[in-house]
């Protein structure tokens, strides 16, 4: 018995397209034709990127958006290989593929020193993988355990979750920088009954040893026997390394017990802002349908060399490695620190970066602040060259190769010199830091936009659409919609573009939260939508804009709403902020801000101005550099044309960063808003005591 939504697509595609026609004759036909009502709006135009649906056959608006290249069946295998339906089936496929081709590398040598990347082939991690997982079934775990990974990117990490796959098991990420608490509460709600950890966090799992009753394994990576702690006396915990449960499963191998698609994957724990950890239980038919969208749109192959460094324990990193898999490309593991980053992308030369708002905010800052800096001739022709292949990039030209060999060559080293794609995701990328990325690197550069509930991505840029300032149409495994959110004025009928809440259906969806049935139903509607919290408006072509956020928001003492997360967007423009955290509440009626500061440039300035001062954060202190950098974000507020309300009236500058080791970020760099209110909470009062004494409360603009 067809399903309503079937029934739906049927009717549409009987009355739009012939029957019996290729999938390339139906984009081709949808392409000339529009709905039989003249009021209702054309199902494909030329230049979408989506095409838009009615809710319901009957009586639904047409207010459904998909993807113009997969408009009548959302994607769930890929397109070359619709035979992969599991993490499992779809590595076996690289094996069979990319045998002898190189897939994980890494430069730290069993010393601990730093050469070249050294490679592991995908034959060989086949190897591995199979003898991880017959060392689990060795030790007596049982088909659907769940299996914690609690160390940072390193090939152990991906070759154990192969074998997680390949034995039905689950994986269980563990940020290393949530904290013991919280690791606690995972392993305990997840029931994880074998852990791979390093030395390092090895030492806080023996911390709280006796209160995880349910781990009957613990395994080190990258220690010797011989160096490994005794463990206490715990009963019916066994103790080992890596390689001694390497050795263990290759002379004991178990054959596969490969799971099937609606069979649980993964866990992905969700750190959020606030409360505690949410699991989202994703299957493996979530994950191929995610990857398989994603190729749908870009292409990849495998002389591509991609650089892991964002945590593997959230999904945007793992939704590139199952992509990177599957078109046999390398991954290079970075040492573990990002200071030393640069130094890992010069090494391995990578292809393929995949990044986040943040770092390519710094990269901005750095670049334009040596330019500045490098005198009036050389700024001068900087602009020249960036004004022309900008504007021969915004019209589909190729730019002269003159400008690069005079100036862009250098900037591309930056990341190893051969980058050919980068990818930002996270959170909402500024575009002029987008197009100025665009004409430095020369290169393809995507945003998305998506959620650890739905596998990671929603919408994708489309290759070769130059505009910016969106996170693209929805890619071909799910359908996007907005539903209205009357309290914060935002409805599907506003002009000149539809608004609302950003609600979300198809393969890539999760399961729901882990044995969380009431936060399940509060983010689920009837219908099957995800509601994600997020508030969106469509663009011409059926392009996704990121507005707003319907929990992040709050209303002044005047009555203006605010949401911070678009002002801080606005501020990392400014030279002197590495981070912004704006803070506003209704006892008062303007906001504050606090600053951590770019230390070379607030020097640069203290020496420009010719201000002495001790240490950094005695410069931070300084009245004088507090009006400077208020004075910038001002203008960068300007420009932006924030209004009135939505400017900070005063900073606190700090030479300390936002971290994950101070809990003020989230693992995806986004501000924990109620943990940096405490933790700045004698910064706030004081601005607000100040601005009390010093000027009158603005009125309501």
């Amino acid at each position: 018995m067809e399903s309503p939504a079937q029934r739906r697509l049927n009717a549409i595609q009987s009355h739009l397209l012939p029957s019996a026609v290729s999938a390339a004759e139906d984009e081709s036909l949808i392409g000339r034709n529009v709905t039989s009502s003249s009021s209702s709006p054309p199902f494909f135009v030329d230049q979408q990127y989506s095409v838009i649906l009615p809710e319901k056959l009957q009586t639904g608006k047409w207010n459904v958006y998909r993807s113009a290249r997969s408009p009548m069946k959302l994607l769930s295998r890929f397109d070359d290989h619709p035979e992969i339906g599991t993490l499992h089936e779809n590595f076996v496929h690289a094996v069979e593929t990319f045998r002898d081709y190189k897939y994980l590398g890494t430069r730290i040598r069993v010393d601990g020193t730093v050469g070249e990347y050294k490679w592991m082939t995908f034959g060989e991690a086949a190897t591995a993988r199979e003898a991880i997982g017959s060392g689990l079934r060795y030790y007596g775990l049982e088909q659907g355990a769940c299996v914690g990974l609690y160390f940072i990117n390193r090939p152990e990490w991906l070759v154990v979750d192969h074998a997680c796959s390949a034995y039905s098991y689950i994986s269980v990420p563990l940020y290393d920088t949530l904290g013991p608490d919280a690791v606690k509460f995972v392993v305990n709600h997840s029931g994880i009954k074998a852990i791979f950890c390093v030395p390092e966090t090895l030492n806080t799992l023996l911390s709280f040893i006796s209160s995880i009753p349910s781990v009957r394994l613990i395994v080190v990576v990258g220690g010797a026997d011989e160096h490994l702690p005794s463990l206490p006396s715990t009963p019916g915990v066994k103790f080992v390394s890596y390689l001694k449960l390497l050795g263990q499963g290759r002379r004991n191998l178990q054959p596969f017990c490969p799971p099937k698609p609606d069979d649980v994957a993964t866990i992905c724990y969700t750190s959020g802002t606030t409360g505690t950890p949410k699991g989202v239980v994703l299957t493996h038919g979530n994950l191929i349908a995610n990857a398989s969208a994603f190729c749908r749109k870009v292409k990849f192959y495998s002389s591509d060399v991609y650089i892991s460094y964002l945590p593997l324990a959230h999904i945007y990193e793992r939704s590139n490695q199952v992509i990177c898999c599957n078109n046999g490309v390398g991954v290079g593991f970075y040492q573990g620190d990002n200071l030393k980053l640069m130094d890992d992308l010069a090494a391995l030369r990578p292809t393929i970066f995949c990044s986040v708002p943040r770092l390519y905010n710094r990269i901005y800052a750095g670049i334009t602040n040596a330019v500045s800096t490098s005198g009036a001739l050389k700024e001068r022709l900087f602009r020249a060259a960036y004004n022309s292949k900008r504007q021969a990039i915004m019209n589909g030209r190729n730019a002269s190769p003159i400008w690069d060999k005079l100036v862009f060559n250098k900037i591309k080293e930056k990341l190893g010199g051969r980058v050919r794609i980068l990818g930002s995701g996270a959170s909402p990328l500024s575009p002029d830091v987008m197009d100025f990325l665009r004409v430095c690197f020369g290169c393809m550069l995507i945003e998305g936009y998506g959620m650890t509930e739905t596998s990671c991505i929603i919408t994708l840029m489309d290759v070769g659409d130059v505009l910016a300032g969106h996170v693209g149409s929805p890619h071909a495994a799910c359908e996007v919609k907005l539903v209205d959110v009357p309290e914060m004025n935002y409805t599907s009928e506003d002009e000149p573009y539809p608004r609302g809440e950003i609600c979300v259906r198809g393969p890539i969806v999760f399961q729901g939260y882990y044995k969380d049935e009431v936060q399940t139903r509060e983010v689920f509607d009837d219908d099957g939508w995800f509601h994600t919290g997020d508030i969106g408006l469509w663009l011409p072509g059926g392009r996704l804009r990121i507005i707003d956020r319907k929990k992040n928001i709050f209303k002044l003492a005047q009555g203006e709403y605010i949401a911070p997360e678009k002002i801080e967007n606005v501020y990392a423009k400014c030279k002197f902020a590495s981070q912004c955290f704006v803070y506003g509440d209704s006892f008062n009626s303007s906001l504050v801000a606090v600053v951590a500061v770019e230390p070379d440039v607030l020097r640069d300035w203290a020496a420009s101005e010719g201000i002495q001062y001790e240490d950094l954060g005695q410069l931070c202190n300084d009245p004088r550099a507090r009006n400077a950098v208020l004075a910038e974000m001002d203008d960068v507020g300007r420009e932006a044309q924030l209004r009135g309300f939505e400017f900070a009236k005063a900073v606190t500058l700090v030479p300390e960063q936002f971290t994950l080791e101070n809990g003020l970020l989230t693992p995806t760099f986004k501000i924990k808003r109620s943990q940096a209110k405490e933790y700045f909470a004698k910064a706030i009062a004081n601005m607000y005591a100040e601005l009390s004494t010093s000027e009158p409360a603005p009125s309501k603009l």
